[in-house]
């Protein structure tokens, strides 16, 4: 069994609320992680459209049947549930872990979760594996971080390490596209759709240029927009926003959009594993990794930090910007020994800041970070026309926030 590190912060929302909500992904092990926790809780899921009906058409007989601590899986298909749950949960106020709810549709989730159980459910999400889950599991000596990035973090690949890569993603997709897709949006051709996650999955760790988008697949700016929302919504992506802080030059305001598993991003784009390390995407690739790291540990520790990235229209960009009691600048390299020229972004920056008399807010204290595959971590000293300052090469293995 693979142990997620995002047991403690479960155990904690079951202390303070009468339900929690674990959104995620599709086989991200929500329902394998919730019932390796609550062995006690009776579990249902409403996979099944005829229990979904029971659940919405009859719920007092639902509730006869499935008694409460309860784990409901997929509640998303049951949404005339939701006014009767608030009854449910109101009878009992003041019990505590009363029901877990699952669900891989966030949109839909979220849109009945704030009409029906705003405050009377934690809002919790569960990623894939972490390099610390993962490595735990495989035997840290044997663990290696570019297979962990090649398979990604699906616990099943995990788990089964000789699961043919090739037969999992694409029954993955097909289920993706029929189960989701078609659920949310009314898709008239799933192949135009699959061929966007592909489009998609080539601009990964760039700006999202919808018009360019639509413009190859010869659809609206307005339809990839949605169709991005249900990627997004659906786990499989994340916009990451610009820092929009006055650093006295215009901002570039576009998201970034990366691929939320690395293992789905590198069968997408066709990489096998003996051209891996060679592949032209590599670098995006390394770089997304790394934002799902930085995601990972920023959830278990209950998500007090921000992350952003920043571009300005002089072309400064600094990979990711980590904001809470100051701010982690943050530079990702493929390489084993990246030298002085790869903080060449944050020293423009600080240059700016000096040259405008402080640094925001926001901001102070800055630390810098040039995260690679360094074999041992070092320093690198930057001097600008008024002061120096160190940047701190680490290994990707060693990130933290």
């Amino acid at each position: 069994m693979i142990y997620r590190d995002f047991e403690k912060q479960i155990n904690l929302a079951l202390e303070f609320f009468p339900c929690v909500t674990l959104t995620g992904a599709r086989q991200t092990g929500k329902t394998t992680l919730l019932k390796k926790m609550l062995p006690n809780y009776n579990y249902v899921s409403l996979d099944l459209p005829s229990i979904a009906e029971m659940a919405e058409e009859n719920p007092e007989a639902f509730f006869e049947k499935y008694k409460t601590p309860l784990i409901i899986d997929e509640v998303q298909y049951a949404p005339k549930l939701f006014r009767y749950l608030k009854v449910k949960l109101d009878n009992d106020r003041h019990q505590m872990g009363q029901m877990v709810l699952t669900g891989s549709q966030k949109f839909e989730l979220m849109k009945n979760l704030s009409e029906s159980l705003a405050g009377r459910t934690a809002i919790l999400e569960l990623e894939g594996l972490s390099w610390n889950e993962y490595k735990n599991y495989i035997n840290e000596e044997n663990a290696d971080f570019d297979t962990f990035i090649f398979r990604g973090g699906f616990p099943e690949l995990t788990r089964k390490q000789d699961f043919p890569l090739d037969m999992f993603f694409s029954s993955y997709l097909a289920t993706y596209l029929e189960r989701d897709v078609r659920q949310l949006i009314n898709v008239t051709n799933l192949r135009t759709f699959e061929q966007f996650i592909r489009l998609l999955a080539i601009r990964n760790a760039n700006q999202l240029d919808m018009t360019d988008i639509a413009n190859n697949l010869g659809i609206s700016s307005k339809t990839v927009a949605s169709w991005i929302s249900v990627l997004e919504t659906s786990g499989q992506i994340t916009l990451l926003q610009p820092w929009f802080g006055n650093s006295g030059k215009r901002i570039v305001k576009t998201p970034k959009v990366y691929f939320n598993d690395t293992g789905l991003l590198c069968w997408l784009l066709g990489i096998e594993k003996h051209n891996f390390k060679t592949s032209p995407f590599i670098g995006s690739i390394f770089e997304t990794a790394i934002f799902a790291e930085l995601r990972k540990i920023n959830k278990l520790n209950g998500s007090k930090k921000q992350i952003y990235y920043y571009r300005d229209v002089s072309q400064t960009e600094i990979d990711f910007f980590v904001i809470g009691n100051g701010c982690k600048m943050i530079e990702v390299k493929n390489s084993i020994n990246p030298k002085s020229d790869a903080a060449l972004g944050m020293k423009k920056l600080y240059e700016q800041f000096l040259q405008h008399g402080k640094i925001p807010q926001e901001l102070n204290p800055l630390s810098f970070f040039i995260v690679s595959n360094t074999p041992a971590n070092y320093p690198i000293k930057i001097s600008t026309k008024e002061t120096e300052f160190e940047v701190s090469v680490i290994n990707a293995k060693e990130i933290n926030l």
